[in-house]
């Protein structure tokens, strides 16, 4: 099974000869002995990543062979929990600093059609949102074999979970920067699926929610999350509406 350690504001989670399949910066498909997730401080403006990773992993004394799947969080490393279910592991951190609602209603659209405004056209830009690192992030790891389309999958899983557990416990689905890593075992027993209903997306699901629930509790003991959400100096509220169409 995976094994994780935290040193110098630096997680890392281990097993060798590992696929991974990372969301975060510089993300996408690798294969190496560990991922990380680092914490970084208040007011953070490096834009040279790579190079902020490398520093971070040498002082915290973890050597790489390979470039390492790696993710970026404002919040402190004290507050990530890790839960275990089966064939999954998850670990995760959980700050809300900066929000991300989808209100099912958005109020500015309804207003803008009440004053007679056009809705905002799909081609048009929506602005970027502030960059904050709040951020939920998640490391999920599996002893199973997974088929392409099943590591795929298991970031959707993984990030659903984090969503209904979001909302129920704050009332957000997650914020502007989450991220997610996924990591399976070549030499595992195959699994060609990875859904809700399967061994390792019910795992998955389990893991994921309790890893987050513990870490908000960590992070925040007395339940005093940033908000309400719509009112975040950080956050974004998806509060327009797209124009619906049939093929």
């Amino acid at each position: 099974m995976f094994d994780a350690t935290v040193r110098e504001g630096v997680l890392r989670v281990r097993r060798p000869e590992t696929r991974w399949l990372s969301t975060g910066w510089n993300g996408g498909r690798s294969r190496g002995d560990a991922a990380y997730n680092a914490s970084v401080p208040e007011g953070f403006d490096r834009t040279d990543l790579g190079a902020y990773r490398d520093e971070r992993l040498a002082r915290a004394g973890f050597e790489t062979g390979t470039v390492p799947p790696a993710l970026f969080t404002g919040v402190s490393l004290s507050h990530a929990r890790g839960a275990r279910l089966g064939p999954v592991i998850a670990y995760a951190t959980a700050g809300l600093s900066n929000p991300a609602t989808l209100p099912m209603e958005p109020e500015r659209a309804a207003a803008d059609a009440d004053a007679g405004s056009t809705e905002r056209d799909a081609a048009t830009p929506i602005g970027e949102p502030s960059r904050r690192p709040g951020t939920v992030n998640l490391i999920v790891g599996t002893t199973r074999r997974l088929a392409d389309g099943a590591a795929a999958n298991l970031v959707a899983v993984a990030a659903e979970a984090k969503a209904a557990t979001l909302l129920a416990t704050a009332g957000v689905p997650g914020t502007t920067s989450d991220a997610v890593v996924v990591g399976d075992d070549p030499t595992g027993e195959p699994a060609a699926f990875s859904g809700s209903a399967t061994p390792v997306g019910s795992a998955a699901r389990v893991c994921v929610r309790d890893a987050v629930r513990a870490s908000l509790r960590s992070r925040y003991p007395d339940g005093d999350y940033p908000g309400p959400p719509a009112d975040a100096e950080h956050g974004v509220v998806g509060d327009d509406r797209a124009t619906v169409f049939e093929p």
